[in-house]
């Protein structure tokens, strides 16, 4: 009865995280999806110096059984970009700008599949919620140190070189 309370409890959680989704109208990462202008809808912030900002972020729902001391999850770990979080200032974005937001989308999917291998090989206990909670915060955390790197070593994509070998660099890792 106490894991099925905790699928129930998560379902309810999932829901909502689905509902955000939704109501955002959010893009699961594909690897031929590519994002255009279009999908960019937020205002941009008033007087800023930057030229574009992509929300994008991963989500993860799982149910846990357990047998025998065995902790087994079913779960999924997904990308999505988000539109109306995202925004871009038209007089100044070019299609350099448009695949320096792509990457940025790219990289978490990155780490999403880095969550999805550590989920694999982990060995979960009867505090498996917060086990996967604290799975989850760390792959946040090198995210979003990952793409500040990217952002410091590519200039925001104004060095065009660097760009490139980042363009790269994500391409290759993903397989595409």
């Amino acid at each position: 009865m106490g894991s099925l309370r905790f699928i129930f409890g998560f379902f309810v959680f999932l829901w909502s995280v689905i509902s955000l989704a939704q109501e955002e109208d959010a893009i699961l990462w594909h690897p031929k999806q590519r994002l255009s202008w279009a999908n960019f809808k937020a205002e941009p912030i008033e007087g800023s110096k930057v030229a574009a900002t992509t929300a994008s972020g991963l989500s993860y729902q799982f149910s846990a059984t357990e047998a025998d001391g065995k902790y087994e999850l079913d779960y999924s770990v997904n990308t999505f970009f988000y539109p109306n979080r995202s925004w871009y200032q038209p007089k100044i974005c070019d299609e350099v700008i448009l695949s320096h937001e792509q990457l940025h989308f790219d990289i978490s999917e990155l780490f999403a599949r880095k969550m999805r291998k550590i989920m694999d090989t982990t060995t979960f206990t009867k505090n498996v919620k917060a086990e996967v909670k604290a799975i989850y915060r760390q792959i946040n955390k090198e995210l979003a140190e990952y793409q500040q790197v990217y952002d410091n070593d590519t200039n925001y994509s104004r060095n065009i070189e660097e760009q490139q070998s980042w363009n790269q660099k994500i391409k290759d890792a993903l397989g595409n």
